[in-house]
């Protein structure tokens, strides 16, 4: 007897799923640059297709259930902690501005001076070991949800291999990485204030979360006295 896969575990939808994801991101970055003659925005969105589709792969013959939540395009769960839904709310808002701005700044508008291009290259290079650091997160921990929770359906357990013996939360260190690196390889001055305030907001967001898994995921406390920094190695 044949198993009936989920909408999610078929692979066209999911596919599907990733192209729909990935053309958005193009379209944020493109359209409102008024031009389709921007490199550094077209190799930004190679990248990261490129990332999408090797991730993917990885994920449908490794960890199906790691891909069904990685493939909710809105962050916002029934199950979501209350604070989390206004953090991720403002994130998700944000985060399109952080895609967007960058066409008007610098190239419709140029409301400011690009970047210097050694700059931008440095910061389209320094996006490829975040990405591989991106996989290597997701390879390590099965439970990565975009809200938090605690996966009890899933009988969640504390992750301490891989990243995660160096800092708690390595998926927040590599996306405030990310969040700089993807202006500055756009070349938009504008778009870095934004930035920091997005980084501000999930600081806030590791505090909240690590206080959560602190009094509701057995051998979180344990696992922090062993693993001492949230972020930053030897700092926070």
């Amino acid at each position: 007897m044949m198993n009936e896969q989920s909408p999610i575990q078929r692979p066209v939808i999911i596919w599907v799923r990733l192209m729909v994801r990935m053309s958005l991101f193009a379209t944020a970055l493109i359209w409102p640059a008024g031009t389709w003659y921007w490199w550094e925005a077209w190799v930004t969105v190679s990248l990261w297709t490129i990332f999408g589709i090797v991730m993917t792969r990885y994920l449908v013959q490794h960890d199906p259930a790691l891909l069904a939540e990685r493939l909710k395009l809105v962050p916002l769960h029934r199950e979501q902690k209350p604070w989390d839904k206004v953090i991720m709310l403002v994130f998700f808002i944000a985060g399109i501005a952080l895609y967007i701005i960058p066409g008007f700044d610098v190239i419709r508008y140029e409301w400011s001076e690009p970047l210097p291009l050694w700059v931008r290259i440095i910061a389209l290079l320094v996006q490829v070991p975040c990405l591989f650091g991106l996989g290597w997160v997701m390879r390590e921990n099965t439970y990565l949800a975009q809200v938090v929770k605690i996966d009890e359906q899933r009988n969640q357990k504390v992750i301490t291999t891989g990243p995660y013996a160096l800092v708690r939360h390595p998926m927040y260190t590599i996306t405030i990485i990310l969040l700089f690196a993807v202006p500055a390889a756009l070349g938009s001055r504008y778009t870095l204030i934004l930035s920091l305030f997005l980084t501000v907001l999930l600081i806030v967001r590791t505090y909240l979360e690590d206080r959560t898994l602190h009094l509701e995921l057995e051998g979180y406390p344990e696992y922090a006295k062993q693993t001492r920094y949230r972020l930053i190695p030897g700092m926070w």
